[in-house]
C-alpha cells in the first residue's frame, strides 16, 4: 500500500482526505503547522512558507522513506487572502506564492526521486483554477498556475509511470471558505451549484482518493463542484 504524504490536513479538505486514506490502509503523512487530529497520521511541523523549515522537514523526510517506493503526494495546502489587482503589495503576493506554488514545487523536487512506478502527484486548485470573482487575486493568480504546474509535471515525468491530475474543488464548507465569505453570503454561494448547496470536504476527499489511483487521469484537471450554473 502507498504511503500518503498530503500539506495542510489539520482542517478542512486535508482533513477529510488523510481520514479517507487511512481508511483505505494507507500510511499518512502530514505536513502542516497545526497537526492533524486524526490518531494514525503521523504529522511532520512545518511552516510551508518558510524555506529553511522545509529544507528541514524534506530532508528528514526523505531520510524517513528511504529507497524510491510508490508514494501519493497531494498539493493540499493553500493561502486565500481578501484583495485585489490594484492593491496587492509585491511582498504580499509573494506569500502567497511561497504556499501556493513554491511550497508545491520543493516538495516535488525532493520526493520525486523517492517514487516508484505507481506514485501519483495530485495538485488541489479550484474553480477559481479556471474562473475567477472580484477581491482574490493572489489567490485566483496562483490557483490557475497550478494547473500549468501539473500540466508540466505530465510532461516533465513522461515514461516515469507516475501520474499527475489537478482536482478543482467548487465552493466547499470549510474553514477557508467561511473566513473568506461573509456568512450572509454562504447562501447565495451555495445556490451557485445545481444541486443549491455546498461540496461537502468528504466529496473532495473521496474524488481525490479516486484520482490519486486513477493513472488513466494522467494530465487531467477533474471538475468537483456538483455542477455550477453558468451565468
Amino acid at each position: 500500500m502507498s504511503t500518503l504524504i498530503i500539506t495542510g490536513a489539520s482542517s478542512g479538505i486535508g482533513l477529510a482526505t488523510a481520514q479517507r486514506f487511512l481508511e483505505h490502509g494507507h500510511r499518512v503523512i502530514n505536513l502542516s503547522r497545526r497537526p492533524c487530529p486524526l490518531d494514525g497520521v503521523e504529522h511532520r511541523s512545518c511552516d510551508l512558507a518558510d524555506p529553511q523549515a522545509r529544507t528541514a522537514v524534506l530532508a528528514a523526510l526523505s531520510a524517513d522513506l528511504g529507497d524510491p517506493q510508490p508514494l501519493i503526494l497531494i498539493h493540499n495546502a493553500a493561502l486565500l487572502r481578501s484583495d485585489s489587482t490594484a492593491e496587492t503589495a509585491d511582498e504580499a503576493l509573494r506569500a502567497v506564492l511561497e504556499i501556493n506554488l513554491v511550497a508545491p514545487n520543493a516538495l516535488n523536487r525532493a520526493l520525486i526521486p523517492l517514487m516508484a512506478p505507481g506514485s501519483a502527484i495530485i495538485y488541489v486548485g479550484s474553480t477559481l483554477s479556471e474562473k475567477a470573482v472580484a477581491g482574490s487575486f493572489s489567490y485566483v493568480t496562483t490557483k490557475h498556475a497550478s494547473i500549468g504546474m501539473m500540466r508540466a509535471t505530465c510532461q516533465d515525468l513522461a515514461g516515469r509511470q507516475i501520474h499527475t491530475a489537478c482536482v478543482c474543488p467548487g465552493f466547499t464548507d470549510t474553514e477557508m471558505l467561511r473566513d473568506h465569505v461573509p456568512a450572509d453570503a454562504l447562501t447565495s454561494i451555495a445556490g451557485m451549484s445545481t444541486f443549491g448547496r455546498l461540496v461537502e470536504p468528504a466529496e473532495i476527499a473521496d474524488t481525490l482518493h479516486f484520482t490519486a489511483n486513477a493513472p488513466v487521469l494522467n494530465g487531467a484537471v477533474v471538475h468537483a463542484n456538483l455542477g455550477q450554473i453558468e451565468s
